[in-house]
């Protein structure tokens, strides 16, 4: 009998909506349908502008939310009619939401993760359970909140004969490495697609930088370069987690100082220098003899980025996620559906060796359809 769950994801990068149809009957993730929706400009910018204060910020959230889970409807909505599965087939969407401020452990040693969601409204206008608000239940234990796919990750990639680790680079990037006796590690690393992204739109008017080809073009600006990697961040031992409360343009433009003749597109080569070095410096830190990698999200289809990535860890073997199962914009959306499966059957996860929460916990909270 089925085992049907809905995942949607909507990362740092902004650029909208991925969702997945998953079966885990077989005792195994079975992606049986895949959607995405672009973000609205409108609803892109207002998202963007809510990762800072500003006027009014209270009422623009909650409609922000509205807006965003009528998108995530729209996915819904597609994903059934696509595969031709009824509402009620399915036990529940698991709906991470829109980070806009991620603060754990800071200002009173607890901090806070907010995602604008409104799981309420979804449940009402797909009629299905929606699970939620994953993140604070690991921040109230003493956890970053962040990362959550670690635990996806080893139930997909996990190896019993050697270590592999599992790169996720959307806005931000993170990673795990699976180890062959069933424990693991997951961090955040820093920058992933985020200030590529937004440089791209500045100077070009595209979302990214289409295979890297922009960055490729130009040269990187070394001392640009090791003045971005003196950020602290970078030096921090795990569990970490970050987001655009530092990796924000307000970063980079204070960094860029000086650096006012340089061209964009050597700009641009620094920055995805920047993820490269920022995401290498973590496998070798941590796992130096690493000889799988295996690179998901919106990074992995990057050629620019999987070559420098691939020059600066030249005994792993890289490859994106899609030779092992599951194509790169679809592993985090079922990540979540395997999360919201978890949490309707109240299972704990594990978090010390992640996010460092003080042991395992139940993650997310249930609306009824």
């Amino acid at each position: 009998m089925p085992d049907l769950f809905i995942g949607l994801m909507s990362g740092t990068s902004l650029d909208g909506v991925d969702g997945v149809l998953a079966d885990f009957s077989q005792g195994k993730s079975l992606v049986i349908g895949h959607a995405s929706r672009p973000f609205p400009t409108e609803l892109r910018s207002e998202l963007l502008a809510l990762n800072r204060s500003g006027e009014g910020e209270l009422h623009r959230a909650a409609l922000a939310g509205n807006a965003l889970v009528r998108v995530y409807a729209q996915v819904v909505r597609d994903l059934l009619e696509a595969s031709g599965t009824p509402a009620s087939a399915v036990t529940a969407i698991g709906a991470h939401g829109q980070t806009v401020r991620h603060r754990p452990q800071e200002f009173d040693g607890t901090g806070y993760t907010l995602q604008l969601n409104q799981p309420a409204l979804l449940a009402e206008l797909a009629g299905i359970d929606v699970a939620a608000d994953f993140r604070s239940r690991d921040v109230a234990a003493g956890g970053q909140g962040a990362p959550l796919a670690p635990f996806f990750h080893q139930s997909l990639f996990g190896q019993a004969d050697m270590t592999v680790g599992v790169l996720n680079i959307g806005g931000i990037s993170n990673l795990t490495l699976l180890r062959p006796d069933g424990s693991m590690l997951g961090f955040d690393c820093g920058p992933g697609n985020a200030l590529m992204d937004g440089w791209c739109q500045q100077h070009l008017g595209h979302a990214y930088d289409d295979e890297g080809r922009w960055a490729a073009s130009g040269t990187v600006l070394q001392p640009l370069l090791q003045r971005m990697l003196a950020e602290p961040y970078f030096g921090k031992p795990p569990p970490k987690s970050t987001g655009r409360d530092l990796f924000n343009r307000p970063w980079l433009d204070g960094h860029l100082a000086g650096f006012s003749t340089a061209s964009p597109q050597d700009v641009q080569a620094t920055l995805t220098e920047l993820t490269a070095r920022a995401c290498s410096g973590e496998v070798l830190r941590h796992e130096p003899g690493l000889k799988r990698l295996i690179v998901c999200g919106g990074g992995a289809l990057n050629t620019q980025l999987m070559a420098r990535l691939q020059a600066l860890l030249p005994g792993a073997g890289i490859a994106c996620s899609e030779r092992f199962g599951l194509p790169p914009l679809q592993v985090e959306a079922t990540a979540f559906a395997w999360l919201a499966r978890k949490t309707v059957r109240r299972e704990k996860l594990e978090l010390e060796s992640t996010t460092g929460a003080r042991g395992a916990r139940v993650l997310g909270c249930i609306y009824p359809a």
